[in-house]
């Protein structure tokens, strides 16, 4: 009897778990069914960065994803476009400022961005030191 009882207990956890895997293949065959997603910018939940949502749109669809926005993102050409950078020019003495020059490495979720974009800085007077001591090296 009591092996019947663990059969049965047996059986009906196995239907458990196929009908539960089921339900999930469906799942991620509705969320499927659209491939020509339109992915709109990060927005931040507050401030200008740290965790947001991204909203996505396909035909009548729409998602809400989560994202990040760098703290350190530059607005001008925004979070998703990512530039490879040439090295600083000289610093021009009329303006006080340096700059250099990006090329367009990757547009995430489709972003508009630029192909090339010229950024500048304040040009700094001092000059760093590369003998600085490691904290905690050296010391007896």
């Amino acid at each position: 009897m009591q092996h019947r009882s663990f059969f049965l207990l047996a059986l009906v956890a196995l239907l458990a778990v196929t009908t539960a895997v089921a339900k999930k293949k469906d799942k991620v065959k509705k969320g499927s069914e659209c491939s020509e997603w339109t992915w709109g910018p990060c927005t931040p939940s507050s401030k200008d960065c740290g965790m947001g949502f991204r909203e996505g749109t396909c035909g009548a669809q729409t998602q809400r994803i989560h994202c990040k926005v760098p703290c350190n993102w530059k607005k001008e050409f925004g979070a998703d476009c990512k530039y490879k950078f040439e090295s600083w020019g000289a610093c021009d003495g009329s303006t006080g400022t340096k700059a250099r020059q990006g090329t367009l490495k990757k547009a995430r979720y489709n972003a508009q961005c630029q192909e090339t974009i010229r950024v500048t800085k304040p040009c700094t007077s001092k000059t760093k030191s590369k003998a600085k001591a490691k904290k905690g090296k050296g010391k007896d």
